[in-house]
Parts: C-alpha cells; structure tokens; sequence
C-alpha cells in the first residue's frame, strides 16, 4: 500500500510542476536569500571568465540551486522506495548528493578557470596596454570610459560600474580597489593602484607618470608570457614522462610473454 502511495504522491508532484502550479523559479526567488549565503565569493567572477558578459551570474546560480533541489528529492524519494524507512542517514545522504550536483556547476567554472588561467591572466596586461595608449591623449577615466567597448568582454561590466562610480564623483581609491577584488587575476591590486595614482597626478607629472605605468605593464606581460612558457614546458615533460612509462611497460610486457612462452615450450 504505501508503495501505492508513494507513486502517485510522485505523479502528482510531476504533474503539478508541469501545469506550474509548484513553480521551482518562485520558490527559489521567494528563498533567494537563503540560498545567498552558499554563493561562493568568486562565482561571479568565474561565471564572466567562461561566458565574458553574455551570461547572467544570478540566473545560472539559481539553476544551480533548482537542478540541487530537484536531485535532493529525487533521491529522497527513490531512498525512501528502497528502504520503506525514513532515518536520519538517509537524510544526509539525500542533501550529500544535492549538495554534490549544486556544487558542481561552482566546479565545472573552477576547472574551466584553471584550465585557462594563463589566457585570463594576460587579458589585464594587454588590456592596460590598449589604455595606456588612450591615457597619452586623455585623463584617466575618460580614456576608462572610452576602453569599455573594446575591453575584453570579461571586464566590460567591471568598467562600467567603475567608471559610473567615478563619474558619480567618487574620487577616491574605492572603485579601483572594488574592480581589482572583482576581478581578481594577476597583480590586479597593484596594477589598479598605479592606475589610480596616474589618475591623480599633476599635468607636468603624467609623462613620467605614464613611463612608470608602461614599464609596470610590459613586466607584467612578460611575466604572463614566462608563466604561459612554463605551463606548456610542463605540459611537454609530463607527456614525455607518459611515453617513456608506457614504452617501458609495454617493453616489460613484452618481454614476460616472451619469456612465459619459452618456459611453457620447455
């Protein structure tokens, strides 16, 4: 009987998330504060990192709680047929797998960074490189204001929201700090602060100002460029170290059977 049950208890839910009377958008809206406090501190980031700004952070975060949910029941369920008891294990086991399935969107981005971190990494140096070209004909935030539509699609809203602070007549260090914690790739920080300071230098100070900033911007390209030699130097040898096992292996291989093959002609 109450397999009976449980089986149109399930038809039933079905049902109604299909006809929308259990709506899962408003449920997790109506809860989105709750939910909030898993939001990692980096998944905006990541999320422009992958998709730049052609992704909503806010709408792939609640796919991810809905797709955790919706597993978290599922499996509530399909435990709850197999064993016919409700205990406390099978209760943790159940928001164990949700919490799995929510966090791997958070991984998959993780990885996906990781993976590129060297390409992310250099965008800010070739992107100070394009302004520091604009800062010689302009002051600093109006060359800001002129990057965005050439920026790489990853900064893009980080400008914007920069240079809206700035314009609102926020002169201080805050909206550099807050685009470096935004984005927070290689020498960011430091490269925001000098950014800021060349911003706030006299007239017949910005050329030497301006050769600073250059020389700061080229050594971090060069330093990116080293980092992404590296990484593919490392790549080679662990491919090399692979072959040179396999190759010994099947070498050793080789020669048991051979081996094993004269013992058993004996």
């Amino acid at each position: 009987m109450m397999w009976e049950i449980m089986v149109v208890g399930i038809l039933m839910v079905i049902m109604l998330v299909a006809n929308g009377k259990i709506d899962g958008n408003k449920f997790v809206k109506d809860n989105s504060r709750i939910f909030q406090l898993l939001r990692e501190d980096d998944f905006n980031f990541l999320v422009m990192a992958k998709y730049g700004d052609q992704a909503d952070a806010d709408i792939l975060f609640n796919k991810r709680v809905k797709d955790g949910l919706f597993t978290l029941v599922f499996v509530f369920f399909i435990m709850l047929m197999m064993t016919k008891t409700l205990s406390f294990l099978n209760l943790v086991i159940c928001f164990a797998i949700g919490y799995v399935v929510f966090k791997s969107g958070y991984t998959n981005l993780k990885n996906y960074y990781k993976k590129h971190l060297h390409e992310i990494d250099l965008l800010l140096p070739y992107y100070l490189k394009s302004l520091e070209i604009l800062i010689q004909h302009y002051t600093v935030p109006v060359a800001l204001s002129k990057s965005i539509d050439s920026a790489p699609s990853i900064f893009k809203e980080g400008l914007r929201e920069l240079t809206g602070s700035i314009n609102a007549g926020d002169s201080s260090i805050d909206p550099y700090m807050a685009f470096a914690i935004k984005y927070p790739v290689r020498d960011s920080m430091r490269m925001m602060r000098l950014l800021y300071r060349l911003g706030l230098g006299e007239q017949e100070k910005k050329h030497q100002q301006l050769v600073s900033f250059s020389k700061s911007v080229s050594n971090l390209q060069a330093k990116a460029r080293e980092m992404k030699y590296q990484a593919r130097l490392g790549t080679m040898e662990r491919k090399t170290l692979i072959m040179m096992v396999v190759t010994g292996a099947g070498s050793l291989l080789l020669l048991l059977i051979s081996i094993f093959i004269l013992v058993s002609t004996v």
